[in-house]
């Protein structure tokens, strides 16, 4: 599976932006898929994740009620909506399936899109 994601950018503090995830693969509706990030000198962060066919979501507690991910499998494709984003967001967004996503070892990632919040 590859993954690729789309949308990041710069926005403003309690601003909005939807992420998206395009995977290639007749496999991927069988894999769960996560989103996680990195911010310069920081480690990778967890962020959410949902089951293969959407029935079940996690998140982490820094994203609980701003990011809602979601998923659709006729289109091979995964979003985080991320709303009332803070600077503090600011970071590096990754796209990841399959493996242990929560225990942050997933078997497949992304390379990444740029999510910049300004104050």
């Amino acid at each position: 599976v590859q993954l690729v994601e789309y949308g990041g950018g710069l926005v403003q503090a309690g601003g909005s932006l939807r992420l998206s995830c395009a995977a290639s693969g007749r496999a991927f509706s069988t894999y769960a898929v996560g989103w996680f990030r990195q911010a310069p000198g920081k480690e990778r962060e967890y962020l959410a994740s949902i089951s293969y066919n959407g029935d079940t979501t996690w998140y982490a507690d820094s994203v609980k009620g701003r990011f809602t991910i979601s998923r659709d499998n006729a289109k091979n494709s995964g979003y985080l909506q991320m709303n009332s984003l803070k600077p503090e967001d600011t970071a590096v967004y990754y796209c990841a399936a399959g493996g242990l996503i929560r225990s942050g070892r997933p078997s497949y990632w992304g390379q990444g899109t740029q999510v910049t919040v300004s104050s």
